[in-house]
This record gives structure tokens, sequence and C-alpha cells, in this order.
């Protein structure tokens, strides 16, 4: 059997708990259980969780295949810019011959860096770098170019060594399929989970299928974020509950600001305990 019906086949029967869905449902159950242990262990500590000088927006999604991550993470970078922030993107860079950590640069050998990374160097016009741990990605970036203030990470909603401050899950006409994990579903991860922004790149089907709609309670479960011409700064939450940071001192009332501002010696709003 060739690869492209084979996928066909499985994308249709992601669509619907049918025979062939059932039949790979046990290694759905396996699946799910190395991929919650591998979550426990970074939220447990036993795996390090990176996390740098600026903020960093986690633009991703749950199920297999594109779901429109690359324009919307273009169209961030574009936001952000417009509000005088100075973004870099960080990626694994899917698809690339080596593993090693570079900067992307316009004129870059898609085959190094990957087509996407690529893309999004000369489409954003900021820098990129890629790496497939992200932070050393962004580590790099901030080292070459210091006045980048904010990070934004293409497809790492389940790269659990890099900490984030907010998380956006894109959704294309497919939704959540049957809601079962890979193999027998397209999930990468259970569905719902907490996000700070779901996103839903399309509506019809691109086959003339019947889109698979996410239902009502599939929302976030953390704190509203702001409306995007309030995206945050490095160094302000919206709410103590919501900043991430221990003995948090932030006022509950108080705003994002709309745009950078001077970096305090605590990563809070107000000082910390």
């Amino acid at each position: 059997m060739s690869r492209i019906p084979l996928e066909h086949r499985l994308r249709a029967a992601w669509q619907r708990r049918g025979p062939l869905a059932v039949v790979l449902w046990p290694l759905s159950r396996l699946y799910g259980a190395l991929a919650a242990r591998e979550r426990a262990a970074y939220s447990s500590g036993a795996r390090t969780v990176t996390r740098l000088p600026v903020p960093v927006v986690v633009v991703g999604n749950v199920v297999a295949g594109g779901a429109g991550k690359t324009p919307t993470t273009l169209a961030i970078v574009d936001h952000l810019k417009a509000r005088g922030w100075r973004p870099g993107i960080v990626s694994r860079g899917h698809g690339r011959a080596g593993d090693d950590c570079r900067e992307v640069m316009p004129d870059s050998d898609p085959r190094a860096v990957g087509d996407e990374p690529l893309l999004l160097r000369r489409r954003a016009g900021v820098p990129v770098a890629v790496a497939p741990r992200r932070a050393e990605a962004g580590q790099a970036l901030l080292a070459a170019h210091p006045g980048c203030d904010i990070l934004v990470c293409d497809d790492g909603l389940q790269h659990g060594a890099l900490a984030r401050d907010v998380e956006v899950c894109v959704f294309d006409a497919r939704g959540t399929g049957n809601g079962w994990l890979l193999p027998a579903g397209p999930l990468r991860e259970p569905w719902p989970r907490a996000v700070d922004l779901v996103l839903f790149t399309e509506t019809p089907s691109a086959h003339g299928e019947r889109a698979s709609p996410l239902p009502q309670a599939l929302v976030s479960t953390r704190p509203p974020s702001p409306p995007p011409a309030a995206w945050p700064t490095t160094h302000c939450a919206p709410t103590a509950a919501a900043c991430r940071w221990p003995n948090c001192k932030a006022s509950r009332s108080a705003p994002w600001p709309a745009s950078p501002g001077p970096r305090p010696s605590s990563p809070c709003c107000a000082p910390q305990a």
C-alpha cells in the first residue's frame, strides 16, 4: 500500500469511530500513557523546563498535520511589531537535514533550516532560529539579537522543555476529529486542555466533508487572556493568580500594557515577597 493512500485512509478514519479507528484504539491507550508520563516528568521537575528572559508565545495544535500554525505565527508577529515589540521566532525546523542549532537567514538552504522557518524568516522579516530544543534556539537568538524582547515559538505546544507565557492552539476544519489519540484519532494529547487562546483557521471542510466542530465545552480553563492589543510585557501579569512567578503581588486589576516598557528587577508589575 502506498504512503499517500494510507495517509488518506488514516485521515478519513480519524473523523469517525469506525472499524479502522477501533482496531487502532489500543495503541492510542499506549500512546496516551507515554505522553502523560512525559508531561508528568516536566510538571514534577524530573525534567528541566527552561524559562527564557523574555515572554514566550507558543503557537501549536493538538491534532496531527497542519492546521494553519505558520500563518497564525506570521499574524502574531505582525501584530506585535505594529505595537512596538521586537519579536523573534524559534522553531524545531521539521524536515531539515541536520539537528544543530542555527539562525535562519533569508538565503539559507531550506534543506538545512526547513521550509517553514525559511518562509517565516522571509515573510516576517524578524530573526528566526531553529533547534530540536526550542530553548536552545531561543537562547542563541537572544544572544545574537539582544534587542529582541519577545519570542514566538512555532509548533511547540507539546514541547514541555520550554516555559511559555501564552499558548495559542490552532484548529482547522477537522476540529478534534473522532476525539481519540494517535494513531486511532488525530489528537497528539487529550483535549480539552488549558490554553490561552483557541483559534479556528477554517470553517468549511476543504474536501467537501462535514467538518468536526469543537464542542462548546472545549474552552480555556485559564484566566481570560487580554485582548490582542494588550499582550503582556516581560514583567506584567493581569492578575496575581495569572502570574506564574511565585509570591507575585501584582494588582488583581492591573491591565497588561499594550507595548513593552522598561525592565524592572522583578518579573511582575509589583514587588515580590
